[in-house]
Formats: C-alpha cells, structure tokens, sequence
C-alpha cells in the first residue's frame, strides 16, 4: 500500500487505491459500499496473489495483509459482502504481530490530521474526536477479524528503533 515501495509492475495498485480514497470513498452515497469493496478487492487479490508466489517454507512479511482492508470495507457498511467471506479463505497467516498505538500518538504523527486520507476518521473533515473513534473502531473490528490466530501486540514504544527490536524478535522466535 506504500506507492514508494511498490514496483513499476505494480503501480496500478497504488493509482486503484488513491482513486478509492479520492473518487469513491468521499460519496458513500454515490458509490455503494459493495462498490467500495470490489475496489478494494483488488489490491487483496493482489495481495494473496505476491503470497501464493513466494517459495514454499519462506517466511513472508505483509503489513496488515487484508485484515485491515476488511475491517475498512466493514465500516464502510460492506460487511454482509460475499468478498469479504472470500477473502477470509485467503492463506492465513502463521503469526500476526499487532502494533497497538494509541490513536493520540498517530495523530501527532499524521501531522494533526494534515496526512490522512478518509478512511481514517469519520466526518467531513479529520479532528481528533473523528480519527479518534474510527480508529477505535478499526482496532475493534481487526481484533474481532483475527481473534483465531496467533497474535503478539506490540504496545507503544518511545522510539522506531525499539519497535522494530520487537518485532525482529517476534519474528525471529516463529522462524528460527
């Protein structure tokens, strides 16, 4: 989902997901949300597809794998969509490190609001009480989503350094 991380084959993804965010995603009215979700379906088809191809017995880090993109398509009123019981079919992971920073602290670092994109908070425009209760939301509807696999939070740390150590650590015990 990072446009900086993707390859030239593969822009199409990050051009699909900044059309979602710019074009669907402000109208709910216009678009209906199973529309919202066969757009995003997408990017998690493309998803599984990097996943099936990757050598057998290779450990394969993914951010959010679907998870997030399901739980955003569930608020976004999608949540009977036949996708995303498809989806759920999809290869689950063998570990699931989830980072639980408090909504205050991503906040300041989307600059106040400045940085996000609308499916991060409700309302016409970010505030704190908006983002807030989305995000509250989102860690709700994840947490049900993956509530039978193997999970290790990673609470908040002072420091990028320190939650990448424990991450690296996370990792490190499931596959070595």
């Amino acid at each position: 989902m990072d446009d900086t991380r993707l390859a030239p084959e593969h822009e199409l993804i990050g051009r699909l997901r900044r059309n979602v965010v710019k074009d669907v995603a402000p109208h709910p009215g216009v678009w209906s949300p199973d529309f919202f979700a066969t757009l995003v379906q997408t990017a998690v088809v493309h998803l599984r597809d990097q996943l099936l191809r990757a050598d057998a017995g290779t450990p394969v880090v993914v951010d959010s794998y679907y998870y997030k993109l399901l739980a955003k398509c569930r608020l976004a009123g999608a949540g009977d969509s036949p996708l995303l019981d498809w989806w759920r079919t999809f290869p689950r992971p063998i570990r699931v490190v989830y980072l639980d920073v408090p909504p205050g602290t991503t906040w300041e670092r989307s600059r106040q609001g400045a940085d996000l994109n609308v499916l991060e908070y409700y309302g016409p425009q970010p505030d704190p009480a908006g983002f807030r209760r989305y995000q509250s939301d989102l860690a709700k509807v994840m947490r049900d989503e993956i509530q039978d696999l193997p999970v290790t939070v990673i609470e908040e740390l002072d420091r990028p350094e320190l939650t990448a150590a424990a991450i690296r650590e996370v990792v490190t015990y499931e596959f070595c």
